[in-house]
């Protein structure tokens, strides 16, 4: 079955940098897009980016766009999303999930069309 592990996130401070992991097994990891997603305490999860299945192209919230940057490594079954100029606001728990299909659909971004997630990896900004 789908199985998804993030890691790499911890605590900094407004303008650092963070790089998290997914590792993904269960399914053949190229023949899918894949989606990071965040939830904020309180607040519901948003999808974050989305990165197609050869890495060649990817979408962004408005809010990460610029200051992120997905990426992934078909040989290792692996998703990376690099935090750049973090704020605050950026602070939640990451999660990856697998995409509905080779390229990022328009509606990538919402949550509904994903059922398997991992446990995720916090981020925490302070000011």
């Amino acid at each position: 079955q789908v199985q998804l592990s993030e890691s790499g996130g911890g605590s900094v401070q407004a303008g650092g940098s963070l790089n998290l992991s997914c590792t993904a097994s269960g399914f053949v990891f190229d023949d899918y897009s894949m989606v990071w997603f965040r939830q904020a305490p309180g607040k519901e999860r948003e999808g974050v980016s989305c990165i197609t299945w050869t890495g060649g192209s990817s979408d962004y919230a408005d809010a990460v766009k610029g200051r992120f940057i997905a990426d992934r490594d078909n040989a290792k079954n692996t998703l990376y999303l690099q935090l750049n100029s973090l704020k605050p606001e950026d602070t939640a728990m990451y999660y990856c999930a697998r995409g509905l299909r080779s390229l990022c659909d328009y509606s990538w971004h919402e949550e509904r069309h994903y059922e398997k997630w991992g446990r995720g990896t916090q981020v925490t900004v302070s000011a």
